[in-house]
């Protein structure tokens, strides 16, 4: 036996180089945009989730440090002791009214929202219906809840209706959850069939936004608007980092929810609030992306220009050059093109940064196949685009 307790790490390092999966950081040496420094190269920036280029943005900027003048760095505790200011107020209620919910409550992250919403929602007597592919926060969000968990295949409704008619009658309550946009793939939930399984069932339907936010629908409240299910019962959960170039995450719904949550979410209860300085930020953000809909115009003139580029010069390439190279469908502003394993992807990823593209490799245990993973911005310009797609041509062309 090893005395050392801590030996097994080395060894664990070890086996991630091994399978192409060892991460590290790479420094952004710039304000956020279409492009930026990286590591001193400028490159245009095709992995950021800033998708409406809001996070350098001159009305979010001054909020900011107009908020931290008035109520300085941080809040000092958690919002049921000395952490609670006005604008956590004034952005819940922006949130709702984005939303058409009842109410909001906001989160220090959007991974705690998950986390504190699920484990206050359900427990070991209950059951979680949880697609696949959700994200880490809902998955690790079930694990923390102690409800027992059924993974359905992604975006399977027949699947899912089947596991319901075998399991929902042995438990108490059922919680199903759900990304609205999958983050590493760039497809959506079928909601609306979601909505009626919840109800012909009667189990909880909770919804991660994060992607969706101020990007889908008409009024950038999401896929609940994209959909046309506003005003249907249902948990909606989501990010102020994203799209509303911020920190922070939120669930919005009833006022019965909010207000459990309130007393019951142990990572709202127990954290000290969201600072000044990001509260001011997200809500300017809101604003913006209610009175500036033409931000929101721009990125999804930027996906469809994309998406005709790439059926134009890649799709045919990549079944006769490349068949192990697959674009995955999309309906949001992320582009996928998987690839036969981690270290093609690796190749891929170091060869588009030569070229002045930062598009990372995404690679297990975080996505099941190893792919480059492209998100497009409002401001983007189609030079940038251009550049993107022959880069990737060449890229194919070589392989």
């Amino acid at each position: 036996m090893n005395k050392n307790p801590y030996a097994w790490i080395e060894a664990s390092l070890t086996t991630i180089h091994r399978a192409d999966w060892y991460r590290s950081v790479q420094t952004i040496n710039s304000l956020p945009g279409a492009v930026v420094l990286l590591s001193g190269q400028e490159v245009i920036n095709f992995a950021s989730n800033d998708y409406l280029g809001l996070a350098a943005d001159e009305s979010l900027k001054t909020s900011a440090i107009q908020a931290i003048q008035k109520f300085g760095t941080g809040s000092t505790g958690s919002r049921l002791l000395t952490g609670h200011r006005e604008l956590h107020s004034e952005l819940e209620q922006a949130i709702a009214s984005t939303k058409q919910t009842e109410d909001a409550v906001v989160f220090s992250s959007g991974y705690l929202a998950n986390l504190g919403t699920i484990t206050a929602l359900v427990g070991k007597r209950d059951l979680i219906l949880s697609d696949q592919y959700n994200h880490s926060s809902l998955k690790n969000g079930a694990i923390l809840s102690g409800a027992t968990i059924i993974e359905y295949p992604h975006c399977d409704i027949l699947a899912l209706t089947a596991k319901l008619k075998q399991e929902r009658q042995k438990y108490r309550r059922c919680l199903i959850i759900t990304d609205s946009v999958f983050s590493m793939d760039g497809d959506l939930c079928p909601l609306p069939e979601l909505l009626n399984l919840a109800e012909e069932f009667s189990c909880m339907l909770l919804i991660d936004e994060a992607h969706a936010t101020g990007v889908m629908g008409k009024t950038g409240a999401g896929c609940v608007d994209h959909f046309g299910c506003t005003g249907r019962e249902l948990i909606q959960i989501g990010t102020l980092s994203k799209a509303l170039g911020s920190l922070g995450g939120y669930v919005a719904g009833s006022h019965q929810l909010i207000d459990f949550l309130r007393n019951r979410a142990p990572s709202w209860i127990y954290t000290t609030a969201l600072s000044p300085a990001d509260t001011a930020a997200a809500l300017a953000a809101i604003k913006i992306v209610q009175q500036q809909p033409e931000r929101r115009q721009r990125l999804w003139e930027n996906v469809d220009y994309l998406k005709h580029l790439v059926t134009e010069n890649l799709l045919n390439l990549t079944l006769n050059l490349t068949p192990n190279l697959k674009i995955l469908p999309s309906q949001s502003p992320i582009f996928c093109f998987q690839l036969p394993d981690a270290a093609t992807a690796l190749t891929a990823g170091k060869k588009l940064k030569e070229a002045g593209i930062f598009a990372p490799a995404i690679r297990p245990p975080t996505v099941p196949t190893s792919r480059i993973r492209v998100t497009i911005m409002a401001t983007h310009e189609k030079e940038h685009i251009n550049k993107l797609v022959n880069s990737l041509k060449e890229l194919i062309i070589d392989n």
